[in-house]
């Protein structure tokens, strides 16, 4: 069931996210050559103890840490530990929080240091596809419209689309109704209504699109090899048309 929030709903998200944002840029500023990923982690926990905010993805279904850090071939749910991060490196930040009853949600992938040709296409692609997917949220317009969005922009780069994971409704809870995938047909699911708060999230790969998880249970790395990139926005869908709520 897809749960649509008030506009005084929808302006608690909005804080929400906008602790997220604020957060991120944080971490952000601390990818460096020679960090270790759960220094990042560090960063991001402490940003939510000065917010006194609780930070969405620790303890949940387990995850042991406040932040997903997730480098190279790794697409998302990183766990932060020892590694460093080393030039030429992409490093993917998925962080949410929650705030006042209401969850925030949003992710970018970075370079470290100087980068390869490749890397920089696919950050841009996947950028540009979450772009593109964002266009789509209008009412009246159909859910899978945003999910086509996502496939013709990131295919057109040459690159694939990760398809075992998507993106979700989020408000009172984290993952709500409805899931949205990034591929398939236009034209297809529910039609938008004003109220529908979603967090849209592309994950691509140079590569293959098939993943398999490492043995800590949550590390979902491409099957190849790969290069892999993620980035992600919470959207409210309104009578005046689509917010970013977690863009400062």
């Amino acid at each position: 069931m897809i749960l649509l929030k008030s506009p005084q709903e929808i302006a608690r998200m909005e804080k929400a996210n906008r602790i997220v944002a604020e957060i991120l840029e944080e971490v952000k500023e601390r990818v460096r050559v020679g960090v270790e990923t759960r220094e990042l982690d560090e960063v991001a926990e402490e940003g939510c103890r000065r917010r006194r905010v609780e930070p969405a993805f620790k303890g949940y279904r387990g995850y042991p840490a406040s932040i997903c850090v997730s480098v190279n071939e790794e697409v998302v749910h990183g766990i932060p530990g020892p590694r460093r991060l080393t030039k030429g490196d992409l490093v993917s930040l998925d962080f949410g929080v929650r705030y006042d009853g209401f969850y925030g949600d949003a992710a970018l992938t970075l370079p470290v240091g100087e980068v390869s040709p490749q890397a920089q296409k696919l950050l841009a692609a996947t950028k540009e596809s979450l772009d593109a997917a964002i266009a789509q949220v209008q009412v009246g317009a159909r859910l899978s419209n945003i999910s086509h969005a996502v496939q013709t922009v990131v295919e057109g780069h040459g690159f694939a689309v990760i398809r075992e994971f998507v993106g979700h409704g989020i408000g009172r809870s984290l993952h709500e109704d409805p899931q949205i995938p990034n591929f398939g047909p236009p034209e297809r699911g529910p039609v938008m209504q004003a109220g529908m708060t979603l967090a849209i999230e592309p994950m691509t790969s140079c590569g293959s699109w098939r993943v398999k998880i490492l043995s800590d249970g949550w590390t979902a790395v491409t099957q190849d090899g790969s290069l892999a990139a993620h980035f992600e926005h919470t959207v409210a869908l309104t009578d005046k048309g689509v917010v970013v709520l977690s863009r400062l």
